[in-house]
């Protein structure tokens, strides 16, 4: 009978946990979120281009709310101007006539809702990727397969470099940024491991040349986003500013970041 009762009790104090607690989150006007990454593809032209804006929203919302009717454009040193056009209302502003040179300044300038936003970038070169290495027996468990993507930094200059891995069949992917302080002028490889690829998987490996600046803010965004540096609810040290600028209201500064890249792209199938 005393076992009965001590079950019961038991059950009693688990089902007692599920109970609906509401947790009253501060909330925050929301900020303008600019994606502005400018990819030239080598053996391309670069004229396609996509700008999106969105808008910062509560952390249990599960969509993030497009920033549309906006002016975009980007002009270069000769004051040509590209204006990107969001044609569906979505926040996806679109071009078709972009020039993009290597060395070449833009400025981009964004209006929205009265508000002036802008940044300034560089256009970067980056070198190809060579080729690609597989491993089988990678990680602490021995079961991983790691990835590693060879290029050859070039020498006396500073390169800084941003590889992106695409798993197209399981619609994911990871971030790395590399720069050449201990490798200048040495072949050396970007690396990646998951221990759930799998044979056939196709992934798009892509190698972007950036700024230091550029560096800086994306080695900072991964260190606070990765998931083993710590608790994910953890409260953050700072937020992470990029190089877009409220020149009508400086203390509603943006989210996110302009930056024009020349880019070299691998599709490499697991072995």
């Amino acid at each position: 009978m005393r076992k009965i009762f001590n079950l019961l009790f038991l059950c009693s104090l688990i089902f007692s946990c599920e109970d609906v607690i509401d947790v009253d989150l501060n909330t925050a006007e929301p900020r303008l979120v600019i994606d502005a990454s400018i990819h030239w593809n080598k053996d391309t032209t670069g004229e396609s281009q996509l700008i999106k804006l969105s808008l910062t929203a509560p952390y249990l919302d599960s969509e993030v709310p497009p920033a549309t009717g906006a002016t975009v454009t980007i002009t270069n040193s000769d004051n040509t101007i590209f204006n990107f056009i969001d044609e569906n209302n979505l926040g996806l502003y679109k071009n078709e006539n972009f020039l993009p040179v290597i060395g070449e300044v833009y400025n981009l300038t964004i209006i929205y809702n009265g508000e002036t936003y802008v940044a300034t970038e560089t256009m970067t070169p980056v070198v190809s990727i060579e080729y690609i290495e597989q491993k089988n027996d990678g990680g602490f468990s021995g079961e991983e397969i790691e990835i590693k993507a060879y290029y050859t930094d070039p020498e006396n200059a500073a390169n800084f470099y941003l590889f992106s891995f695409s798993v197209l069949d399981k619609n994911t992917s990871a971030l790395e940024v590399y720069d050449d302080e201990f490798t200048d002028g040495n072949q050396i490889f970007a690396f990646y491991s998951d221990d759930e690829l799998e044979s056939g998987d196709s992934i798009v490996i892509r190698n972007s040349g950036i700024s230091e600046r550029t560096y800086n803010y994306l080695n900072i965004l991964l260190e606070q986003t990765d998931e083993d540096s710590g608790d994910p609810f953890q409260t953050q040290p700072a937020t992470v500013r990029g190089n877009c600028v409220n020149q009508t209201n400086p203390t509603n500064f943006p989210l996110g970041y302009f930056r024009v890249s020349e880019t070299d792209a691998f599709t490499y199938v697991v072995e």
